[in-house]
């Protein structure tokens, strides 16, 4: 019972460091719509909250959400600083149809294309849209799965509480 119990409490303690220590961005390469790289680390906001989206052309609901939030988002900028960047998980065969997407959407985000998915596994995503929360230190703070209508009024609560 006794090694038991220390197992559970082991357990407990790598998961909740592993769970610390990925609360960063990791150091990865992403693309840019112009076929340059940057690190992902790289992305500032000035101490403001960054979003950073995850989506792809063939995701139905992560253009969905892009879309309802590109509407508001120049009050949502005003209101609270935001910065949100757009990571799509494209692969080589579908990401020649981003950077059109991207233009006739007239989304005023940062764009980078994931294609090999090295970002998108270093932050355990399975599923898009996943939307991840970032504060003035970099640290992602709050996270999000899916999308339906209203998710976006959500994420800009979680905003508010963060800005300054």
């Amino acid at each position: 019972m006794r090694k038991l119990f220390l197992s559970i409490i082991t357990t407990i303690l790598f998961s909740t460091l592993s769970i610390a220590q990925s609360r960063s961005l990791p150091s990865v390469e992403v693309k840019t719509l112009d076929g340059g790289s940057i690190n992902i680390t790289e992305i500032e906001n000035n101490g403001k909250p960054i979003v950073i989206s995850f989506w792809a052309t063939w995701c139905k609901p992560c253009k969905k959400e892009l879309n309802t939030i590109a509407e508001v988002y120049e009050d949502w900028q005003d209101e609270t600083g935001v910065k949100l960047v757009a990571i799509s998980i494209d692969n080589s065969r579908s990401m020649g149809k981003v950077a059109p997407y991207v233009n006739a959407s007239d989304w005023d985000y940062e764009v980078y294309i994931d294609p090999n998915g090295d970002l998108k596994r270093a932050m355990g995503i399975s599923t898009v849209p996943h939307t991840f929360l970032l504060n003035s230190k970099k640290e992602i703070i709050w996270q999000h799965k899916g999308y339906v209508d209203g998710d976006e009024d959500e994420l800009l609560e979680q905003i508010k509480k963060i800005a300054h």
